[in-house]
């Protein structure tokens, strides 16, 4: 699992005094790749599913947690959540796989 907290500034708002969903989906693909690095794997975003619960006011310290749900090279499944004061208010879940090498891609 890995842990952060988050302050939203005013800049990532989307309606006035609320983070914006587009930075929410991407607090939460990032803890989950950050699970990924804790196992050393290099790994891609294929499929993201994120529900956003309630509306994360600007100025507020949340907790942003991820972790792995399934690990079966090359694909690897995770999730990850956005809390404030102990209530989830946003979460996600998505499949990553390893890229594949450059050389290897056919026009």
């Amino acid at each position: 699992m890995v842990c952060a907290r988050f302050r939203a500034d005013r800049a990532l708002q989307g309606y006035s005094g609320i983070l914006h969903g587009g930075m929410i989906a991407a607090l939460l693909d990032a803890a989950m790749t950050h699970c990924l690095f804790r196992r050393s794997v290099r790994a891609v975003t294929a499929d993201l599913h994120v529900r956003f619960l309630h509306p994360i006011p600007c100025g507020a310290l949340v907790d942003l947690r991820g972790w792995m749900i399934a690990e079966t090279p090359p694909l690897y499944r995770a999730k990850a959540e956005l809390v404030l004061k102990q209530r989830v208010m946003a979460w996600a879940e998505a499949t990553f796989m390893r890229p594949v090498p450059s050389g290897d891609i056919r026009p």
